[in-house]
């Protein structure tokens, strides 16, 4: 099982938005039993950053975790959408 963090600035507003578009997509593509979600604020999450499968956020993240984040923005303004599903659905599937 594939762990997935989203995380925001404050672990409040945003995220839970994202959450809970990123569980309804899973649960419509038959996903939900291959992922355990996780919700936090990007202060708690820059040290072990690392003990998660797939991480969106919906703010800024320093350069040297880049890589490892799948922005979250497009859950919140509707453009892009697709192409984030499809960046997450990828890290699910990878082995």
């Amino acid at each position: 099982m594939k762990k997935l963090l989203i995380m925001c600035g404050t672990g409040i507003a945003t995220s839970t938005v994202v959450t809970g578009k990123v569980k309804d997509w899973l649960e419509q593509n038959g996903l939900s039993d291959s992922v355990k979600l996780y919700q936090s604020k990007i202060s708690e999450e820059l040290s072990r950053i690392d003990d998660y499968d797939i991480v969106v956020s919906t703010t800024l993240v320093p350069d040297n975790i880049k890589d490892k984040v799948i922005m979250g923005v497009p859950l919140l303004t509707g453009i892009g959408t697709e192409a984030m599903f499809a960046e997450i659905k990828a890290k699910i599937e990878e082995e």
